[in-house]
């Protein structure tokens, strides 16, 4: 399917992944230069609709990106007020002394947030400032210069069989070229283990390691809440 006729788009910059990192890369982009050209590809539906994380934020960087985040809105509303830590076993558990918790555990400062509505508002950032966001424009694979460099991605395509073959129903989707591609697909992007792969980026490397994490949405009654 190589040889597939697909209309062009032209950038200065392409991002695929509308989370946090490609978010606030399109806003420092245009925060460096205005004239840029930035775009922003997305998968999901709307913009945080694959962020399902809640968090504690540490707004430190958000500052830095963003200095009146708080006068424009920025979902940050539930400040971390304690931090509570325990070892849990079949008998019962046990708290942990606050005391000796390394730094990186104190959350005194940071924030309980929703990511999927801290990108949705950096989202409506970037578009004041110009960039251009796709949202269901999931992108398939990587357009590469004839020396190998990456030119670009293909976004919107479907309809393909699990071989790869076309069916009935397949879309070309449209080609997106960039002086710069930016790849912020999240842990283990298609595309990003694309080039990985091609350009042997691992080479030497440890092996990637993964926690995994589990989240449970409990509805309490306020008045047993904090």
């Amino acid at each position: 399917m190589a040889d597939i006729e697909r209309e062009t788009m032209d950038y200065d910059v392409v991002i695929v992944g509308a989370g946090p990192s490609g978010l606030s890369a399109a806003i420092r982009l245009k925060q460096l230069n205005a004239d840029l050209e930035v775009v922003v590809l997305e998968k999901g539906s709307e913009v945080g609709a694959h962020i399902l994380s809640g968090a504690v934020l540490d707004p430190s960087a958000l500052t830095k990106l963003i200095p009146d985040w708080q006068k424009k809105g920025a979902p940050l509303n539930t400040a971390v007020t304690e931090d509570n830590f325990y070892v849990f076993g079949e008998s019962g558990h046990l708290r942990l002394p606050n005391i000796i918790m390394p730094p990186l555990m104190s959350n005194h400062g940071n924030y309980i947030v929703s990511m999927g509505n801290v990108c949705r508002w950096l989202a409506e950032q970037a578009e004041e400032l110009g960039v251009e966001i796709f949202p269901g424009m999931s992108c398939s694979e990587l357009v590469f210069h004839k020396d190998g460099a990456v030119k670009g991605v293909v976004a919107g395509e479907f309809g393909k069989n699990a071989d790869g073959s076309a069916s009935d129903a397949y879309e070309p989707g449209m080609e997106l070229h960039g002086k710069y591609v930016f790849l912020s697909e999240g842990v283990r992007g298609s595309l990003s283990k694309k080039v990985i792969a091609k350009y042997n980026l691992d080479k030497e490397c440890d092996v990637p390691k993964f926690g995994l994490g589990m989240k449970e949405i409990w509805e309490v009654k306020p008045e047993n809440h904090n």
